[in-house]
């Protein structure tokens, strides 16, 4: 970061020594560092050395030739050359215990190897600042042993259960099935899924609280959402009527965004793979959140082909039938299915047959011969007016771009969500 200019990192909660690598920040003309617990010598640059007080206030422990902090003394000072000494103690006296425990008899490393089987039951809890075991138990007996009284969906991989904790707070677990070391396919959608969600922020993305890897119970802890699955909601007539046209389009457009940052913003580049309406969930204002991230790909160089389909029935990219090349237009062609199913208000399976006759792919515009846009759209809710009818079609070129059969000529997650920031004014 030699060409940064200005570092805010106030109120931060951070503590310990600012590294001495700061100083090679040669570009650096302001620098915040206040309210936290840092310590020790300032970096011997000018942004530092020249920070007015109320940028270095809040810190107790830090020293430096200011008017108003106290002169460093040697103790303050890292001596390289003692922290190179310890760590060469350090390293001796593993590689000292090693050589002592290649000689302990049969029977003693037996007895270690029990001891160390049962610490691979104990619990690892992560994510979250909270005691690991206390969690765990506490989880468990809000479900009471995850009984299905709490259960509020089920998976492929797993049970969700709503859980409220001793502090009020509701969660959601989902509960692998039958995970454990033996069990490799269910280890890599567990590690997968917390790959993926540790690796992501973003705000239409299910946020990930902790997880849970035990021989008896593994699960993941997610944030709650009031109100289920765009699957479960569209299949409910009443609830499908609190969809007006506003709150379907903002639930693509979230969708929308979420892909566009998994895609064009993380590094490397995540394709869900299973971008689904059941894999949407909604929170009390209809508000869209990408959820399961057990089949995600890290699109690494030199890894663009996977040994099994995965996804959900109806939703997988036609390509996918005849080559495993797994890429981002795989997610595009999930999302057109999800825009078409909730703009009619159900899977589209009846409309992707005659489009897949009458729509190149090359095409972004309605085929001829499909029925009037008003005879497809979801007959539960009043139509749109006049001055919206424009802006649902332009919502139905955007599903069809998106399933074009060529991948190639299906537009990518950026393109539709800068169209959705420009295109929907009117809703």
């Amino acid at each position: 970061m030699q060409s940064l200019e200005i570092l805010n990192i106030s109120h931060n909660n951070l503590s310990g020594f600012i590294p001495t690598s700061m100083e090679d920040m040669h570009g650096l003309t302001y620098v915040d560092i206040s309210y936290n617990h840092l310590e020790g010598p300032l970096p011997n640059i000018k942004a530092f050395q020249a920070a007015p007080r109320e940028a270095l206030q809040g810190n107790k422990g830090l020293c430096g030739n200011t008017t108003f902090l106290q002169p460093c003394t040697s103790s303050q000072k890292k001596d390289p050359k003692l922290i190179l000494l310890m760590i060469f103690l350090f390293l001796g006296t593993i590689v000292l215990l090693a050589f002592i425990f290649a000689f302990v008899p049969k029977r003693k490393k037996k007895h270690q190897h029990l001891e160390a089987k049962n610490r691979d039951e104990e619990i690892s809890f992560s994510i979250l600042k909270f005691d690991g075991k206390t969690m765990y138990e506490e989880i468990v007996r809000a479900t009471k042993d995850f009984d299905s009284m709490y259960c509020i969906g089920k998976g492929e991989h797993g049970t969700v259960y709503k859980v409220t904790l001793s502090n009020a707070n509701t969660v959601a677990v989902k509960k692998l099935h039958l995970l454990c070391a033996d069990d490799e396919n269910l280890q890599k959608e567990f590690l997968n899924e917390i790959r993926a969600l540790t690796e992501m922020r973003h705000r239409n993305i299910v946020k990930l609280y902790g997880f849970c890897s035990h021989r008896r119970h593994s699960f993941l802890v997610y944030e709650y959402l009031e109100k289920d699955s765009l699957a479960t909601v569209l299949s409910k007539d009443e609830e499908a009527k609190e969809l007006g046209w506003s709150k379907r389009v903002n639930i693509l457009k979230g969708v929308a965004h979420a892909l566009c940052y998994m895609h064009h913003e993380c590094l490397p580049p995540i394709v869900h793979r299973d971008i689904s309406s059941k894999n949407i969930l909604l929170d009390s204002e209809y508000g869209a959140y990408v959820s399961d991230f057990g089949t995600a790909k890290f699109l690494n160089p030199n890894s663009a082909n996977w040994t099994a389909v995965a996804g959900t029935y109806g939703y997988v990219a036609p390509e996918l039938a005849y080559t495993m090349e797994v890429n981002e237009k795989c997610d595009v062609y999930s999302f057109g299915v999800v825009a078409l199913e909730i703009v009619i208000g159900r899977h589209p399976a009846d409309l992707l047959s005659s489009l897949s006759l009458g729509l190149s792919s090359s095409s972004t515009a309605l085929p001829a011969h499909t029925m009037p846009v008003e005879d497809v759209l979801d007959q539960r809710i009043s139509p749109p007016t006049h001055q919206v009818v424009g802006e649902v079609l332009s919502l139905m070129k955007i599903a069809f771009a998106c399933l074009s059969s060529g991948p190639q000529s299906r537009p990518t997650m950026k393109q539709v969500s800068q169209q959705f920031e420009t295109s929907f004014s009117t809703i």
